[in-house]
């Protein structure tokens, strides 16, 4: 998608300096996914002590070995 935005540039300098990116476009897609995957993980966290786990932890991880 096309789109056309402000940013501010020594935000972006920045940003592109701590993510390693070469382009304002490839840093916008990292900031994003960073972004999304960030919030994904705080909705799996909101469910620790809610979710029912029945079976056993040994044989579980005994088909890791």
């Amino acid at each position: 998608m096309r789109t056309n935005i402000e940013i501010d540039d020594q935000l972006m300098a920045e940003a592109q300096q701590l993510a390693g990116t070469s382009t304002k476009r490839e840093t916008v897609d990292l900031a994003l996914r960073e972004l999304v995957g960030r919030h994904r993980q705080l909705g799996i966290l909101r469910l620790k002590g809610r979710v029912h786990w029945e079976g056993d932890l040994q044989v579980s991880r005994a088909g890791r070995r």
